[in-house]
């Protein structure tokens, strides 16, 4: 690897078991950089300039684990990341200092069973950056393998290079679901994943597309990056029954018909909004799980058993960066919009703040939040 114009130090956003977060310096150093560190066969050094803040960041930061994933050390986050190459191993041909890429978190061993299938998401070795004790990419300069780095076309921006990560769990879903032209779908849950979810499913040729949430202002937000999405806010009070029979009535509004979802993409993981999606499919309908919910919860099993409904899970994605820069650089999926908030790499802290609700000015409607280093 030869020296690059690399020129600031390198510095990660990290938290750790005692719940704190804070910015520090990070691997490779800056000297490593610039005295020409050696890169492994196959591998780029990349200088990221753009990562999204996910829940999960969040959930390792306030909680410490997702499940089984538990943070043991310092730990740094973020998955969701896009940038420049800086420098190749002499092994990489297709990709030259300068290229704009997008990065895919994962690193599967691609021996074992589900990688020999072409699921490498259930990789029995996988490196995930971010998930512990794994680092993320939420760093100024970031070895990673070429084989897992995209060239990005003219067309799409650093910005939308980090947003293909969301829209790849929402491919994964689309996909599995087998959401058809004319299917009516239901998306539970207005957050990220859940907007990104809707606007493929309107891509897919779903009608109609209706999303719930229990924020009316996501839901209005839902309504200016979605295109012709219904809504639907759920309330407190709301029993599976009620929710039932409020998405029923929104979806058939104006149809002349009763229209039931014939897929519902849960994107929040909680309980009851996953009893309200079984309730809510018709009969033989899908219920597509995309949400990342407690260890354990209720299911209503008989609802599940007499309507034989398909209940189904997702964990990550595979394959899916490819058709996500077509989806995107040819204007069939538009992801610009759900970014409502972009901050500096060094007030990192202020971002992850924003998220988790801690000091936004009353009203303030945020989404999603990128941390920059232009």
């Amino acid at each position: 690897m030869t020296s690059t114009n690399a020129e600031k130090p390198n510095i990660g956003v990290y938290t750790n078991p005692s719940h704190d977060l804070w910015i520090d310096s990070a691997s490779p150093s800056l000297e490593e950089i610039q005295n020409g560190a050696t890169l492994k066969e196959g591998e780029v050094l990349i200088n990221v300039k753009s990562t999204g803040i996910c829940g999960s960041d969040i959930h390792f930061w306030h909680a410490g684990c997702i499940g089984p994933m538990i943070v043991n050390g310092n730990h740094i986050l973020g998955h969701e990341s896009s940038g420049q190459i800086l420098a190749v191993h002499p092994s990489i041909t297709h990709l030259t200092p300068g290229d704009r890429v997008a990065i895919e978190p994962t690193i599967p061993c691609l021996s074992c069973a589900p990688c020999l299938s072409g699921r490498y998401n259930g990789c029995e070795s996988v490196t995930f950056l971010s998930t512990p004790p794994h680092a993320g990419m939420l760093r100024r300069y970031l070895i990673h393998p070429a084989k897992w780095v995209y060239k990005l076309p003219s067309n799409l921006s650093y910005e939308e290079g980090a947003l293909l990560e969301p829209l790849s769990v929402a491919l994964a879903g689309i996909e599995r679901a087998g959401v058809k032209l004319g299917d009516p779908v239901l998306v539970c849950g207005a957050g990220p994943i859940g907007l990104i979810s809707a606007i493929c499913a309107r891509a897919a040729g779903a009608a109609p597309v209706l999303i719930t949430d229990i924020d009316e202002g996501r839901l209005e937000f839902a309504k200016s990056v979605v295109k012709g999405v219904r809504t639907h806010l759920v309330t407190s009070s709301q029993t599976a029954a009620d929710f039932r029979a409020a998405v029923v009535e929104v979806m058939s509004r104006g149809a002349g018909e009763t229209i039931e979802p014939r897929v519902a993409l849960e994107c929040t993981g909680v309980e009851s909004s996953i009893a309200g999606a079984v309730e809510s499919v018709c009969f033989g309908g899908m219920v597509f799980v995309i949400g990342v919910g407690k260890n354990e919860i209720k299911i209503p099993f008989m609802r599940c058993s007499t309507r034989e409904v398909d209940l189904r899970f997702q964990y990550r994605y595979a394959n899916t960066w490819p058709k996500a820069i077509r989806l995107v650089s040819e204007g069939v999926v538009d992801v610009k919009g759900l970014v409502t908030h972009r901050v500096g790499l060094e007030k990192a802290r202020e971002a992850f703040e924003l998220v988790a609700g801690e000091g936004r000015k009353e009203g303030e409607r945020v989404v999603k939040v990128m941390i920059q280093d232009l």
